[in-house]
């Protein structure tokens, strides 16, 4: 899976000459032109210092134009971070269907996480590392990505162990855990490293834990 398949639309650092301040386009387009400049900005300064007159101007639009798609910076931070979780999700979705072979899964899986936190874009800082996470709005959608994806991998492997659900879902939070936790360190402490050896080193240490549960079939 490349990183790009986390691009939201037009590139995030964009300049705004390259939007000509108020040419008229479809709705569709002009909300995911504003989500891609909000990313932008949210990414490089934070929520809270990050203001709706820095985001109108790298996209290139009044702040009227801005505030008839989102009523406020809130209102525009979240639809962002729905966005951001929902690509972790469906990837990570995809990694699972993508073969019948665990090991594969668990490396594909991997992939997910390395990928999204390599991305230019830096929109895993908006799930991963957001300073709003003291909101209930926000904390739900941030623990959505962990649950959501922990609950896709627990049913693999209760379905191929027997496992009970409980001890099922554990497993996949710790795995998921794993994935976020070392992609982030990786990111920040390891760039040494490359992005596919260190996905790989990590499946490498999953997978060995995972497979010493025997599939149902032959206990």
């Amino acid at each position: 899976m490349a990183a790009g398949q986390y691009d939201i639309g037009v590139g995030a650092d964009a300049p705004a000459s390259a939007r000509p301040r108020g040419a008229r386009m479809p709705r569709r387009e002009r909300r995911a032109q504003l989500l891609e400049s909000a990313l932008g900005v949210f990414v490089a300064s934070g929520y809270h210092a990050a203001a709706m007159d820095d985001i109108a101007e790298r996209a290139g639009v009044s702040k009227p134009v801005l505030y008839q798609h989102f009523p406020g910076k809130m209102d525009l931070y979240l639809a962002l971070l729905d966005t951001s979780c929902d690509q972790v999700i469906d990837n990570c979705r995809d990694a699972l269907a993508s073969t019948q072979d665990n090991k594969q899964r668990v490396a594909a899986t991997m992939d997910v996480f390395y990928d999204y936190v390599a991305n230019d874009n830096g929109a895993f800082r908006l799930v991963f590392e957001s300073d709003l996470t003291n909101e209930v709005a926000v904390r739900q959608m941030v623990d959505r990505v962990t649950n959501e994806c922990a609950a896709m991998i627990a049913e693999v492997i209760r379905e191929d162990t027997g496992l009970p659900d409980e001890a099922s879902r554990l497993l996949a939070v710790s795995l998921v855990g794993m994935a976020q936790v070392s992609a982030r360190f990786w990111l920040n402490d390891t760039a040494g490293i490359d992005r596919s050896d260190a996905a790989a080193l990590i499946a490498g240490l999953a997978w060995r834990g995972i497979r010493g549960y025997p599939k149902a079939d032959e206990h």
